[in-house]
């Protein structure tokens, strides 16, 4: 059967070079690979029915690629590597040795150096990674070009798993609705540093190379300095929580903010559809960000769970702490977040503000061609203000009633 899809990819114009070394497994669908100027390189393994691979694309230039059921855009270059259940939107560039797993979605132009893990991470255009980083469970925006765009140093960790066994701790740098209209300031994430999730990062802001942020940052153009710790050696407190809010409340706002991009996801970017190969891209990214959302729902949910354990200990400890209290608000606002969260991926219409906007797209649609950073970057300033609010909207409805 290997040979037969081999064959098939031949004949309609796919390059693979040393044949008999490339695998295809026998569920990959040969007419959601393109024919236009694809190259396919010695030792990649290609496997999975929802593999897409469109035009212009390179598979294991640099080292054997493992592609399985990973939608690949236009003009995209997969170095090296092991990719499963991502999506690149187009134009991205990804070095060897890359690992990078499922919720994956880089937007149009963003890429990463040699040696990247990513799993449960968004990268919107433009935002570039340097070499050797992981950087699991994160949110990235900002920039207007690729001269002008958001950077992770290399050698940087995002810290996403923490002593008490658990995965509440995405980090958000930027923001959904500005981000989306791709005229944000960047923001700089200096290398041999991280992130101790979940952190939220503005726009504008830099991290000096060698710090480690713990802490919010919510104001814009700061540069945020991470020190080392002196050497000390105190009891350790098991499975006690002492910063509730500040996961919980992170948590709320990446969830959010995941919800807005799934409404920009379901009723903007379809507008950008021009045949079967994209139209097949558009939902995949519709699909990895719901399993993104599932996600973080979850984790924020074991999260709670761990906070009984926790209130428990506190409560043999200190009947009176203010601590106990937090760890209730958290628990009681995580049913309600449940069902709120549910409601809004439910909904399948546009409000008043979005139908507007969406409006305003398909004029723009009509006049000029299906260029997705192009257009968008083409809007007016009241345009934009119009998109900006309506995803803002649907973040403050839920943020709102969901903060402790």
């Amino acid at each position: 059967m290997e040979n037969n899809i081999v064959k098939v990819l031949i004949k309609k114009g796919v390059k693979i070079l040393n044949p008999e070394s490339v695998y295809f497994s026998e569920d990959v669908n040969p007419d959601r690979i393109s024919g236009k100027n694809v190259t396919i390189y010695t030792g990649s393994k290609i496997m999975g029915e929802k593999t897409l691979i469109m035009k212009d694309s390179q598979i294991g230039y640099e080292a054997p690629v493992t592609l399985e059921n990973t939608l690949v855009g236009e003009n995209t270059k997969l170095k090296g590597g092991f990719f499963k259940g991502a999506i690149f939107a187009g134009d991205n560039t990804m070095g060897s040795c890359a690992h990078i797993r499922e919720g994956t979605i880089l937007e149009e132009e963003s890429n990463a150096a040699h040696s990247v893990g990513l799993k449960q991470t968004i990268l919107f255009p433009f935002v570039t990674l340097g070499s050797l980083i992981n950087f699991c469970d994160c949110f990235m925006a900002g920039g207007t070009s690729r001269k002008d765009h958001s950077e992770v140093g290399s050698s940087f960790v995002h810290f996403n798993y923490t002593p008490n066994q658990d995965k509440a701790t995405p980090s958000m740098m930027g923001n959904v609705h500005h981000g989306v209209m791709l005229k944000s300031k960047p923001i700089f994430l200096g290398g041999q540093g991280g992130l101790v999730g979940p952190v939220r990062i503005e726009y504008g802001c830099i991290t000096a190379a060698g710090s480690i942020i713990r802490k919010n940052e919510l104001k814009d153009d700061q540069i945020l300095l991470g020190g080392g710790f002196k050497d000390i050696s105190i009891p350790r407190q098991f499975h006690v929580y002492t910063n509730v809010s500040h996961i919980f409340n992170n948590n709320i706002y990446y969830i959010a903010g995941l919800i807005s991009l799934q409404a920009w996801y379901k009723h903007i970017r379809p507008l950008f559809v021009y045949d079967d190969f994209s139209r097949a891209l558009i939902k995949g990214m519709q699909d990895n960000l719901d399993l993104c959302i599932k996600e973080r729902i979850y984790q924020l949910k074991n999260f709670c769970e761990k906070l009984n354990l926790s209130k428990e200990i506190l409560f043999s400890k200190n009947k009176k702490s203010k601590l106990i209290s937090t760890h209730q608000k958290a628990m009681d606002k995580f049913e309600l977040a449940n069902e709120i969260f549910k409601k809004e991926i439910r909904k399948k219409n546009l409000n008043k503000a979005g139908e507007q906007f969406n409006l305003i797209i398909q004029k723009k649609i009509n006049q000029t061609p299906k260029k997705y950073i192009r257009l968008i970057q083409s809007l007016e300033p009241d345009e934009i203000k119009k998109g900006i609010q309506w995803l803002f909207n649907i973040e403050q409805e839920m943020i709102k009633k969901l903060l402790i």
